[in-house]
């Protein structure tokens, strides 16, 4: 990550830094905000652990997916509510069993952030989500990798 990226000290400094940035032609620039964003982001909600701190960081990319497919901010209301009553990674769980949704994963890839979907944190850390889990996310990662 650029040096004055890893400097912002709020989303919004990222935020106003990729806008910047994109109007310059400099994409590379704007995904390095657009991930140190979801980082301060991360580390604001107080993960205890790092594979908690990467579920909150797909988390708030998938937000990301919404807000580009909405056109506004737009927050991941029923995966907080899962977060609430289940804890981060048993929502993260919970989010990777349900019906895949290829079009944010199409999304997640055109902004940069494919590594921050769902399915690439189970992957990660397979030794705190089930068999079942990781299975799935194994295979879904597998077949949108061999989509054209």
């Amino acid at each position: 990550m650029a040096e004055r990226v890893a400097n912002f000290k709020t989303p919004e400094e990222c935020t106003i830094f990729e806008k910047n940035v994109l109007e310059r032609g400099r994409p590379d620039l704007a995904i390095a905000a657009r991930k140190r964003s979801l980082e301060l982001r991360a580390q604001k909600y107080g993960p205890s652990t790092d594979p908690e701190r990467q579920c909150l960081e797909a988390v708030y990319a998938y937000e990301g997916v919404l807000a580009t497919r909405n056109g506004k901010a737009t927050r991941a209301v029923h995966t907080w509510q899962m977060i609430r009553r289940h804890g981060i990674i048993g929502a993260v769980e919970r989010a990777v069993n349900r019906e895949p949704e290829t079009a944010g994963h199409t999304v997640l890839v055109e902004l940069g952030l494919e590594d921050y979907a769902f399915e690439e944190v189970v992957v990660r850390h397979p030794e705190l989500f089930s068999e079942g889990a990781v299975q799935c996310a194994r295979a879904r990662l597998d077949e949108w990798k061999n989509c054209p």
